[in-house]
């Protein structure tokens, strides 16, 4: 069951991945596009202030760094294989995941616990780390601090998971002294309550430069985290029709004495 579960979250994956590319082509690239020519204009104007030979030293590397991989290849083919290649993954996960939880969460039937999977994993992956560190265009972020950065962004993501485990075990609990709908208003307030209070402790990150469009960077942003709710939207109805679809299978197998493939 397990074994079959994975493939149908992979390919909930993949097809999830083929939407959020869309979009992200869609709505994504041209403010990409855009942060780069405010990119190359800075980097200009840089040059122009120096000497004639170091501005041409300047300008020959920066294209050397940028030259291994073009643009296009960039926003294409290159966007479109690690979207669905993301995808494939996060599906193959999360059928994991609901493979553990099925018949362990209440009585929740396959679509509605795919539903309330996906939502659970898109506030804790992507919505609670997002709020503290948005995601920034190309020309935003000083590279010597990269790698302070992607470690504050993955550490968010780990407490935000653990956090999350943490409220519901606390519903659990909660749900078989108060019931259930009480349960999970007091297991929301836990989570929500914890997660303030780790974003406020944890350092502000802020190297947005000054003269930086703000529309650009809005609508940037927005594209960003459109594409993770299109991306768990569709792996959370689209697993959860095919679990549901597989569950009949092979309860209709078993009634007929039958093995079920």
């Amino acid at each position: 069951m397990t074994g079959k579960l994975l493939l149908r979250g992979m390919l909930a994956g993949i097809v999830a991945g083929l939407l959020a590319f869309g979009f992200a082509k869609t709505f994504g690239e041209p403010q990409v596009d855009q942060a780069i020519s405010f990119e190359e204009k800075i980097n200009a104007d840089k040059a122009a202030a120096h000497e004639h030979a170091h501005a041409v030293g300047e300008v020959h590397e920066h294209e050397h760094e940028h030259g291994l991989v073009s643009r296009s290849t960039q926003a294409g083919i290159g966007l479109l294989t690690g979207v669905v290649v993301y995808g494939a993954a996060v599906g193959g996960l999360f059928a994991l995941v609901f493979a553990y939880a099925y018949g362990r969460i209440g009585k929740l039937g396959a679509r509605p616990l795919a539903a309330w999977l996906a939502l659970a994993a898109f506030v804790a992956l992507t919505l609670v780390p997002y709020l503290k560190y948005p995601a920034n265009p190309p020309s935003i972020g000083d590279p010597d601090t990269i790698r302070y950065r992607t470690g504050l962004y993955f550490l968010m993501i780990a407490i935000s998971i653990a956090v999350t485990a943490f409220a519901f075990t606390v519903r659990r609990y909660a749900a078989a002294r108060t019931g259930a709908w009480n349960g999970t208003i007091i297991a929301g307030g836990v989570f929500i309550a914890v997660i303030a209070a780790v974003q406020l402790s944890l350092p502000e990150l802020n190297e947005v430069p000054e003269a930086f469009p703000a529309v650009l960077l809005w609508k940037f942003r927005i594209a960003a985290i459109g594409m993770q709710v299109i991306l768990w939207t569709a792996i959370g109805v689209l697993f959860g029709w095919l679990a549901e679809r597989l569950e009949r299978t092979q309860t209709i197998k078993r009634l007929i004495g039958k093995p079920a493939y």
